[in-house]
């Protein structure tokens, strides 16, 4: 009996968060305090090779690739101060530091996202945009990508961007 119960659950609980999902709306454009992407390496090769220039060029790019696509959709991006920023190591998991300086800067979103190389051959690649006034998440995703090219990345973000973020209901 528990059995069928576990197994009624686990099949309905997926078909409540869709039907919640389904009313959100993509959110409107507006100006956006962009973070950029925080890099994290678990694959341990960082540690033991040090930082690689085609990663860090990686980055770079997608950074910009984002930056790009946000704009094309109406978004005003601005850099955090530096300052603030020093006082942050992973905008992603701030503890709420990212909205708050997004909100002080007039912002009306924080934007930020994150790489986490598990090994060269598989990323995790994310994003979150945040309501810079509430420090609610409007809307956040993860994909798992295979390779550690540009392309690689760009496919990734690009599915985040059009799948998960921006989606039209």
């Amino acid at each position: 009996m528990c059995r069928h119960i576990l197994t009624l659950s686990l099949m309905i609980a997926p078909f409540g968060a869709l039907a919640q999902e389904a009313t959100r709306q993509a959110p409107e454009p507006g100006s956006a305090t962009w973070f950029g992407i925080h890099y994290l390496d678990t694959s341990t090769e960082g540690e033991i090779n040090g930082a690689r220039a085609d990663e860090t060029a990686r980055l770079a790019m997608i950074e910009e690739y984002i930056a790009e696509d946000l704009t094309q959709r109406g978004f005003t991006l601005v850099d955090p101060p530096a300052e603030a920023m020093a006082a942050i190591r992973n905008p992603v998991h701030s503890n709420g530091a990212d909205t708050r300086i997004a909100a002080e800067m007039g912002s009306d979103y924080a934007i930020a996202g994150e790489v986490q190389k598990v090994s060269n051959l598989i990323q995790s690649v994310n994003l979150y945009l945040r309501d810079a006034e509430s420090g609610q998440t409007l809307r956040a995703g993860s994909v798992e990508i295979r390779g550690n090219t540009d392309d690689a990345y760009r496919r990734g973000y690009s599915y985040l961007l059009r799948n998960i973020i921006f989606r039209e209901d």
